[in-house]
This record gives structure tokens, C-alpha cells and sequence, in this order.
């Protein structure tokens, strides 16, 4: 998502073409052509220009809906109703790709979840991502951490600092859960599922840099003993607080802080690899 404000002045935009199955934007003010994956202006009066990201999710219905008290949602245009696509994905996926990067170990519609920070990218397979979630990493020299939705679908990528401190994180689980409900049982077995870093095992801590503070913006997470009844939750190993999804913390010495968050794009492979030439691939 990019803003629509180049030096000042507004610019709308429609869908002017596609480019190696990635959309062409134009603007009616200048005419300029503008590439949809990273806001840059190709051609015309604004060549070299590039458009601010916002902030995004990329998230279902049911966990926008889990966080927020009240929302918008985009209502279709009834005249063109007929022409929207309910099975979009699955047909896109079906179509050959007009560009191929053969020699990597991903395929072309392998999808990715693309991060670029501090002038370095990385790809991360997304079934990688599902199977080890939260997973942890280090890209130019800042620690990230990409977790997966209970969904399956829907993900986010945080700064893991706290406190100007770099940290581990690890899911929080059922078993975990039920022994601070029956406290009077004896402790179980370690059952903390680490967060995988590209060794595919969990990482040591690293070295220091910053961390912001605001609310935190979900509720606590629920006392009753039905482990179905539980949320999500993270553990960090600096302060052994809990975390939610929107990567802040409920409980614990953190309460309140919340981490950095790092744009993400889910992409195919191909799309992702053309237009970031030197981006690495997570090793898990």
C-alpha cells in the first residue's frame, strides 16, 4: 500500500497495464507510469520518483475482526458485480509465468514472504513459515521475527528487540497454558516450541539496538482452564512476558510495550526475485 502524494501534490491512479503479471499503475495528473510491487514511477514526468509505503496487514476477515472493536470494510460496487473474481487466487496460480530465475530451489509460484530491511532482502517460504512459526532471523545485521497466524493465512514480521535488546521468542503452548490453570500440579516437561532461525534450530541471543513503547492494543489473555478457550501467545526469553499477535506484550515485566514492525510482502517467487535481483532465500 503506497500513498497517493508525490512532492506535495495528490495523484489518482487506475490500471494502466501489466508487466510480467505485475500491475501497471498510472496517474491521471501526469500521466506517469508507476510499477505496483515497490511504488517506483518507470516512465514519464516522474521518472525516478517513488511513492511512501504505508503501514499494511495482510490478514483474513476472522482476525482483523479478532482485533479491532469497529471497522470499515470496502463494499463492492454493485454495477460491477459480475466482474469480480471469486476464485482469484487459485486461477492466477494456473497461468505460466512469462519470467523464470531457474538454478534457485524455489519454483516460480512457490509463494514468499518478501522482506527488505537496511538495504538487504530476503525471501521466506511461506510453507517454511507455517510449519515453524514464529521464526527468527537476522537480516543486515537486525534481528526479525515473522510469525503465522493460528489461521495459517495471515502473518506479520517485528523487530525481536526489547528494550534495546535483541530476543528470542517462543510459542506459547497448550500444555504451557494448562499448568498456570493447575498450578497445584507439578511442572510438565519443557514444552516451549523455540522459534527457528536459519539453522533450523533456536537462536542465541545477539547483541543490543532499540525498541518502541506504545499500548497495547489487545485484551489480556483469558483465565479459564479450556486451552481452546486460549489465545495465541509468544514468550520472549529476555523477560519471560507474553505477546500477541500485534506483537505486544500483555503480560508480564514487558506489559505494554509493543515491537517494531518491519513491512512484509506475500508474493509468488518470481515476481519477488525479478524485482529484487539480489534478495537470499531463508534456510531453515
Amino acid at each position: 500500500m503506497w500513498t497517493r502524494t508525490v512532492n506535495g501534490q495528490p495523484l489518482h491512479f487506475y490500471l494502466a497495464g501489466i508487466n510480467n503479471q505485475n500491475f501497471l499503475m498510472r496517474d491521471k495528473e501526469t500521466g506517469t507510469w508507476w510499477q505496483q510491487i515497490n511504488g517506483k514511477a518507470i516512465y514519464g514526468p516522474l521518472k525516478g520518483a517513488s511513492l511512501d509505503l504505508v503501514p499494511y496487514d495482510e490478514l483474513t476477515f476472522a482476525e482483523w475482526k479478532s482485533e479491532v472493536s469497529s471497522g470499515q470494510v470496502l463494499a463492492e460496487v454493485p454495477k460491477y458485480a459480475k466482474k469480480y473474481e471469486s476464485n482469484w487466487e487459485p486461477e492466477i496460480a494456473k497461468l505460466p509465468v512469462v519470467i523464470s530465475f531457474p538454478g534457485t530451489e524455489l519454483k516460480s509460484r512457490d509463494l514468499v514472504v518478501g522482506v527488505d530491511l537496511n538495504g538487504a532482502s530476503r525471501a521466506y517460504p511461506w510453507d517454511t513459515l507455517v510449519k515453524q512459526s514464529p521464526v527468527m532471523d537476522q537480516i543486515a545485521g537486525t534481528p526479525v521475527l515473522i510469525a503465522v497466524a493460528p489461521d495459517k493465512k495471515s502473518f506479520r514480521v517485528f523487530v525481536s528487540r526489547i528494550d534495546a535488546k535483541n530476543a528470542e521468542f517462543f510459542l506459547k503452548t497448550e500444555t504451557d497454558q494448562l499448568a498456570e490453570a493447575n498450578p497445584q500440579k507439578p511442572d510438565p516437561p519443557e514444552t516451549l516450541s523455540p522459534a527457528k532461525g536459519s539453522s533450523g534450530a533456536a537462536l542465541k541471543p545477539a547483541v543490543a539496538a532499540g525498541a518502541s513503547s506504545h499500548p497495547a492494543d489487545a485484551a489480556q489473555p483469558s483465565t479459564k482452564a479450556d486451552p481452546a478457550a486460549k489465545p495465541w501467545l509468544m514468550l520472549d526469553t529476555a523477560t519471560a512476558s507474553e505477546w500477541n499477535f500485534q506483537g505486544c506484550a500483555v503480560s508480564g515485566p514487558a506489559q505494554g510495550k509493543c515491537l517494531d514492525r518491519v513491512p512484509a510482502l506475500k508474493d509468488y517467487w518470481f515476481d519477488w526475485r525479478n524485482y529484487h535481483p539480489d534478495t537470499t532465500i531463508y534456510k531453515h
